[in-house]
């Protein structure tokens, strides 16, 4: 029988955890920090954006959420990110992207000081990871690896294959896996083969942004399937990238769309922030 993947289940129950922590840490004296800075009135941001300062309230974080209109300059985006690089108060620096097509997104993410870097992009935090010695890790792959060790997946050893190669969620979760001890292929849409590479997969992950990309001649019988997709269908229903109602019929474990690896990323962001306060609060 399938097992499906709750990660709405599991980022309960952490959050839940880190709201236990908040508390003695404030209790010390600290509060954990989190500056959220939205450029624009994209729908999508506008939406994960509520979610993130819904959660930080749930957990008790001082939440700073900065709605900046569209038309900011490079410069003045990049003046908000060292004022919060200064703060004391804040732990943990996030901006939404995408950003409008004005500002160089690199400059800015490169911007934030290594240690606030709570999304884990910023290049240091990259190297760092993929050397082996993770500062800040990418909250998408990284709940993804929480899952897994929720639901006692053992990796070592197994063949893992990612669909899809960006830098936030494709490339460090090949990183992460390599970690575990897991032989990773990397795959994308110019993937020769793709359908039976992925069907020899123990681990497949697929963050390809295409709407039910992934049916059931893609996947081994009792493998597990990570679907990292967020699009909208014709009837503007969310769907994953991978067709869940063929696919569990032959996966061992599958998340599902919503509630699978959505509500994990934010919980991680949260986690990485708390973390941060909890090293200022180690070294007073």
């Amino acid at each position: 029988m399938t097992v499906i993947m709750d990660g709405r289940a599991l980022a309960d129950k952490m959050q839940e955890n880190l709201r236990k922590e908040v508390l003695n840490m404030k209790a010390s004296g600290i509060v954990p920090g989190l500056a959220v800075l939205l450029v624009g009135e994209d729908p999508a941001s506008q939406t994960y954006v509520r979610n993130k300062e819904r959660s930080g309230e749930k957990i008790g974080i001082h939440s700073v959420v900065e709605r900046l209109p569209a038309a900011i300059s490079e410069e003045e985006l990049f003046q908000k990110i060292q004022q919060y690089n200064q703060d004391e108060k804040i732990h943990g620096i996030l901006v939404q992207l995408p950003l409008p097509k004005h500002i160089d997104e690199q400059r800015v993410l490169h911007g934030i000081d290594p240690k606030k870097d709570v999304d884990g992009f910023h290049p240091t935090n990259m190297g760092q990871l993929f050397i082996g010695d993770p500062w800040m890790v990418p909250c998408t792959p990284y709940g993804i690896m929480k899952l897994l060790e929720e639901y006692k997946i053992d990796i070592s050893g197994k063949n893992a294959v990612i669909i899809g190669r960006s830098n936030i969620v494709g490339k460090p979760m090949a990183q992460l896996l390599l970690m575990s001890n897991a032989t990773v292929t990397m795959a994308h849409s110019k993937t020769e083969n793709l359908t039976q590479i992925a069907a020899k997969a123990d681990i497949l992950v697929v963050a390809i942004g295409r709407g039910h990309f992934v049916t059931k001649n893609f996947v081994k019988k009792g493998a597990v399937v990570i679907d990292v997709g967020m699009n909208r269908d014709a009837d503007g229903k969310l769907i994953g990238d991978v067709d869940f109602d063929a696919v569990k019929e032959v996966a061992g474990y599958i998340t599902p769309v919503p509630k699978g690896v959505g509500p994990m990323t934010i919980t991680m962001l949260m986690e990485q922030t708390i973390a941060n306060a909890r090293k200022q609060l180690e070294n007073t």
